[in-house]
Parts: structure tokens; C-alpha cells; sequence
């Protein structure tokens, strides 16, 4: 049995969700960060709990032919990014492979129609959002960086490869500020000081940089040299403002602003709309990746100009509004009403006139617009990492929209919900995971369901020569019936491949493809021959 301390030699054989490596020791699995697949090397174990180990790299044997040269010198002890040591293309590989895992290990599904992942055009440079926390260093001095991995040690930062350049530029002006000014920085602990962090946003398209500070407290200390000397260091700034958060909080920004320079806002391009961005309003950190992957939901969505289409946790309204113009008529629904107000506001500002949001939660919001009699052709869902709640799935499908259109952040929650969606009657038709955040562990994946008319839904016929009522069965209850009798699932594309089988009629869904963007395999004899048996025990087929 390994025990803290040890030394072993091993070879890595896959990837954690986290981006860790994982090797085995004494039939144990072992993470180590900082490695790659195909690496083989000496591993110091850190930490033993009862089912796995975490390790250390303590030597690189032979490398992965994925490994390449980091360039950033505190990519290990920030955490922020856990992928500069290996090649683009092997990192596009790992998170492809991660949104499959979790579909099918979480969500039980097989033969999952994926599309190629969409890259990132460049991992350096893409965020156009900093938030910098601001401390003092053992020596007395202000440092300013990002979190060190699952701590609040900052780790002092004077260049992040992931922001762009101007933001380096003001952060260098606003330290030499404060040696200037003296003015004091935040104690965490103690609740006292002033200076709590620094916070940065740019427009893309329209080059503006709005300079954030944040503040224990309503003034500074020498408020005009910062305006000065912030603005010539960025020539580029348009905006200067403090924000007041006096709260014993995590949380960055307080609900006060007040401008000390320019205009509290940048303005920013997306998707052909013109968004007014405050330093509160959620706006996508990469815009280049945001556009790629509301282009994919766009085109999932299949939008003719005669559909209703509602956008639930529809934040400020991008996705939804992005989509608007291809719509008859498009409702958002979103619980924090500053947003809702930002999406109203957009809406208005793109002369966007088919346009409603509604304040709520996503569950309660969809009850309402159920109750009062809407049915939306199309959803779009952008739920936060915790996924949707259960009885939200359960409304959308009580809505029947022809297409379903999940945007998520999270692979794992994303599986858990499908698999609802899928015994509710829905087909997963599409699946294309988004590398929005290249360097980092995150995913974003876009997935589109639909909902068959004929083999998805109960359907009573009056049969014509002997008046007999029938219900033909949904595949939910062909599924129930073979996992009670059988004991193992059959999936609905496995169905409708026996259905066709043995000649009966199919209706095509409305949005199907001719040809299969991914390979498929026919359903196993022993499945075949257990749907036959379940369309019999239903009265679809003969005795």
C-alpha cells in the first residue's frame, strides 16, 4: 500500500476533469498535476485518502509526445491554467474527450452524435475581464495577482498571458500609484484597509478599457494622480470608476459605483449587436469563442422567422437576442433583475422590437408562461454550472418545442439533465463541445434535442374498421418494459432502428439530416430481439 513520501515510477494514461494527470500505484489511481498523457516519470506521493492518491512530478523520464515548452513562469502555482505544457491539439483532444465521459458514464448514452470541438483561434490574449485581488506581502509591500490553487495566497502576477496586454499597462500604472499615494490595502481578516482589488474590462471590437477599483471604502487617497497617471499609461481608457464594497464578502463588486473619469461603461460588438457594458453586467469574457458558440445554438435552433423562442437564465440577453431577428417573436426569462433591465435596454438599443423578458427564476418563469398559454417552437436554456432544476425540464417538455437548444458550462451537470430530457420524450440530435477558455479546465458544450411527432409522443387512434381505441406507446415505456424484463437500456435511436426494421410506419422529425455526422452502430441482436418483443407485448407487430 503507497504512503505519503513514496517514490514511484509510472506512465500517465489519462486526464482528470481538473486537468491532472492520472497513474497508478498498487492498483491505485494516482493525480498528478502538471503532467500529460504519454509522460513517463517519477511521481512522489503527496496526500493518500481511502480510494486515491494525489502525487507530485518528481522527475520527467520520458516526455509526452503532447508536451511543449510553458510560457507562462507561474502557470503551476496560479492554477488558473492547467494545459500550457501541452500542445493545442492535445488539449482540444482532452476536453472533447471529457464532455463524452461524462455523457456517457453520467448520462448512460451511446453513439453520441458529436461534432468536432470548436477551437479557439488563439490561447493567449482572449479575456477581455480582469479581476486582480489586492494583499500585502510578507515584506509590508502591495502585491496584486491571482489565487494560488484552493487558497487566497495571492500569487504576485505582473503579466497574465490570458488578458490583454493593456491590462498589464494599467495595472503597472496603478501599482506605481499606490507607492505614490501611500493609500492603504485591505486586510481580509481584520476587515480594514482600503484597497480590495483591481478590476478591468475591454471591448474587442470597440477598443474601449473601462479601470474598475475596488474599495473599502468611498474615497481615495490622491484620486486625480490615479485618473493622470492611468490614463497615460493607457491611452486607450474611456472610463475610471470606483466601486464601493464595505461587506465581509468573497464577492468582488459592491453595489455602489461612482465615476471618477469618463464614462462607467465601454461598449462592445457581438454577433452584429452593440452591447453597453457595465462593470456589473455579465458580458462573455471571450467574445471571439462567444460568437463561434452562439453561432452553433443559432444554427441548432433552425430558425425560420415564424417561431416563438424563449431563452431561459437568459443573463443580459445575448443569446436571445442574438437569435431575435430570425424569430417571430423571442421571450427571455432571467432571476437578477439588473440583468433583466441590461437585457431591455439592449433590446432597445439594437431596435429590437419583438423582444419580452420577464424576471424570475427559470422554474417559475416557465410555469407562468405555461400557464398563460405559450408554447415556443424553440428553447434556448443557459443554466449556471448546477445545472437546470428538475422541474424546469419537466415544463419545457410539458411546452413541446419542437427543438431544445442547451448551452452549458459543465459536462457533468450537462449529462444528468439529458438524461431527463431524454425520458422526456426528446432525442439528443447534435452535440458540439466549445473551447471558450483555451489553457484552462473549462468546457462549454452546445447540444440540440428535438422531439419526434410521431414515435416520441402518445399518440390515441380510433382504429376505423372495428372503432377500437389504441394507445400506441411512447419510447419511454418500450424502454421501461425492456429494462424491467431484460435488465439493460435500449437507446431510442436503437428503437426506431427496429421499428424501421420490421416495417413500421416512421414519421421524420422535421430537422433531421440525411447523412450521419458521426458513426454509427447497429443495435446489438440480443437488444433487436427484446424492442421486437416489446412491439409485440404493445399490439404493434404480430404474435
Amino acid at each position: 500500500m503507497i504512503k505519503k513520501n513514496d517514490l514511484f515510477e509510472a506512465e500517465i494514461t489519462a486526464m482528470t476533469a481538473e486537468g491532472s494527470g492520472i497513474c497508478r500505484a498498487d492498483g491505485m489511481a494516482v493525480f498528478v498535476p502538471g503532467t500529460a498523457v504519454g509522460d513517463r516519470c517519477v511521481v512522489r506521493v503527496v496526500k493518500v485518502l481511502k480510494k486515491y492518491a494525489f502525487g507530485r512530478l518528481e522527475e520527467l523520464l520520458t516526455p509526452s509526445p503532447d508536451r511543449t515548452t510553458p510560457d507562462c513562469p507561474i502557470a503551476g502555482p496560479c492554477g488558473g491554467c492547467v494545459y500550457r505544457h501541452i500542445t493545442y491539439e492535445a488539449e482540444l483532444k482532452i476536453k472533447t474527450q471529457r464532455v463524452r465521459d461524462a455523457l456517457e458514464r453520467i448520462g448512460g448514452f451511446e453513439n453520441i452524435p458529436m461534432e468536432p470541438i470548436l477551437g479557439a483561434p488563439s490561447r493567449t490574449r482572449y479575456r477581455n475581464k480582469c479581476q486582480l485581488p489586492i494583499g500585502l506581502s510578507k515584506n509590508g509591500e502591495m502585491q496584486m495577482g491571482f489565487y494560488a490553487v484552493n487558497s487566497h495566497r495571492i500569487i504576485d502576477t505582473h503579466t497574465c498571458l490570458l488578458q490583454p496586454e493593456v491590462f498589464d499597462r494599467a495595472a503597472e500604472a496603478f501599482r506605481a500609484w499606490q507607492k505614490l499615494s501611500g493609500e492603504s490595502i485591505y486586510d481580509e481578516a481584520a476587515h480594514s484597509g482600503v484597497l480590495r482589488h483591481l478590476y478591468m474590462r475591454c471591448g474587442e471590437k470597440s477598443g474601449e478599457v473601462l479601470v474598475c477599483i475596488v474599495a473599502n471604502g468611498a474615497k481615495l487617497h490622491g484620486e486625480d494622480l490615479l485618473v493622470k497617471m492611468l490614463r497615460e499609461a493607457v491611452p486607450e481608457i474611456t472610463g475610471i470608476v470606483l466601486n464601493i464594497n464595505r461587506e465581509r464578502t468573497n464577492v468582488v463588486l459592491g453595489r455602489e459605483l461612482r465615476t471618477l473619469w469618463g464614462k462607467p461603461t465601454i461598449r462592445d460588438t457581438l454577433c452584429r449587436l452593440e452591447f453597453e457594458i457595465s462593470p456589473h453586467a455579465f458580458y462573455q469574457v471571450n467574445r471571439t469563442q462567444a460568437e463561434a458558440l452562439y453561432n452553433k445554438a443559432a444554427e441548432y435552433a433552425g430558425l425560420t422567422g415564424a417561431e416563438t423562442l424563449l431563452d431561459l437564465y437568459c443573463g443580459t440577453g445575448t443569446i436571445g437576442l442574438s437569435m431575435a431577428s430570425r424569430a417571430k417573436k423571442l421571450i427571455g426569462a432571467e432571476i437578477i433583475p439588473s440583468a433583466v433591465e441590461n437585457a431591455r435596454k439592449n433590446a432597445a438599443h439594437n431596435h429590437v422590437t419583438n423582444a419580452e423578458f420577464l424576471c424570475g427564476d427559470a422554474k417559475d418563469a416557465a410555469r407562468i408562461l405555461y400557464e398563460r398559454g405559450e408554447r415556443p417552437d424553440v428553447i434556448v436554456i443557459d443554466p449556471p454550472r448546477k445545472g437546470c432544476d428538475a422541474a424546469v425540464i419537466t415544463t419545457i417538455a410539458a411546452m413541446r418545442p419542437t427543438r431544445v437548444v442547451y448551452v452549458s458550462c459543465d459536462p457533468a451537470t450537462l449529462a444528468r439533465d439529458l438524461k431527463q430530457f431524454t425520458a422526456e420524450d426528446y432525442n439528443i440530435e447534435a452535440v458540439t463541445p466549445v473551447d471558450m477558455f483555451p489553457g484552462t479546465a473549462h468546457v462549454e458544450t452546445v447540444v440540440l434535442l428535438s422531439r419526434e411527432t410521431n414515435p416520441l409522443t402518445v399518440e390515441v387512434r380510433m382504429e376505423v374498421e372495428t372503432g377500437e381505441v389504441k394507445e400506441h406507446p411512447t419510447y419511454k415505456r418500450i424502454q421501461e418494459y425492456v429494462q424491467e424484463k431484460y435488465g439493460f437500456k435500449v437507446h431510442t435511436a436503437y428503437i426506431a432502428e427496429v421499428k424501421r426494421m420490421v416495417g413500421l410506419d416512421m414519421h421524420k422529425a422535421p430537422n433531421a439530416v440525411e447523412q450521419r455526422k458521426h458513426e454509427y452502430h447497429p443495435c446489438p441482436p440480443e437488444k433487436v430481439e427484446a424492442i421486437k418483443d416489446a412491439l409485440r407485448h404493445f399490439g404493434l407487430i404480430a404474435e
